[in-house]
């Protein structure tokens, strides 16, 4: 399998990676079933995993993990990030029961809102640009830490390294919560 693995990297070999899909896509449809999807949302994201595979094949090193690992390791990730995605309601913005009594926010409670957003800001301005753009990507944008390792083309481990210091470099700036 490595070594089907290196024709696809190297060479783009479209044949090595029809046997590669041949083989491990069916495998890890059953593994996406067993971690909770349905049978279409799991062959889906087992598509999407192999076109990463397809994508991503450069990226791949015999040293570090056989080709089986990697592949699951990848299909796990994007399992994880259907799963969350599945969890998050959707809202209508015509609801009914979301419109609130008709009153609006006290002045002061919305100057106070502002404060804070204004040193939430300033105190972003503060982090390094990389640290301050993969912040808003997670927190604003609501990207998976996946999904920014991808778009960033950086490894999982230092997307989430350095959100946590862009966050531990946010609350020694901010102080205590009010």
């Amino acid at each position: 399998m490595a070594d089907l693995m290196v024709l696809v990297a190297h060479d783009r070999d479209r044949r090595a990676f029809a046997e590669l899909y041949a083989w491990f896509a069916p495998r890890v449809k059953g593994f996406l079933i067993r971690r909770g999807l349905d049978a279409q949302r799991a062959e889906e994201v087992a598509q999407e995993a192999m076109l990463t595979v397809w994508r991503k094949a450069d990226r791949f090193d015999r040293r570090q993990a056989s080709v089986a690992t990697w592949i699951f390791t990848i299909a796990r990730n994007r399992s994880i990030d259907e799963l969350r995605r599945e969890k998050r309601p959707e809202i209508e913005l015509d609801d009914p029961t979301l419109v609130g009594d008709g009153l609006a926010q006290p002045a002061e409670t919305a100057y106070a809102a502002g404060q804070e957003a204004e040193r939430l800001k300033a105190a972003i301005g503060t982090l390094p640009e990389e640290q301050a753009r993969l912040l808003h990507m997670a927190f604003f944008e609501d990207k998976s830490h996946s999904a920014i390792a991808e778009s960033e083309d950086l490894p999982l481990g230092t997307v989430k390294s350095r959100l946590r210091l862009a966050l531990s470099k946010l609350r020694a700036a901010l102080g205590p919560v009010h």
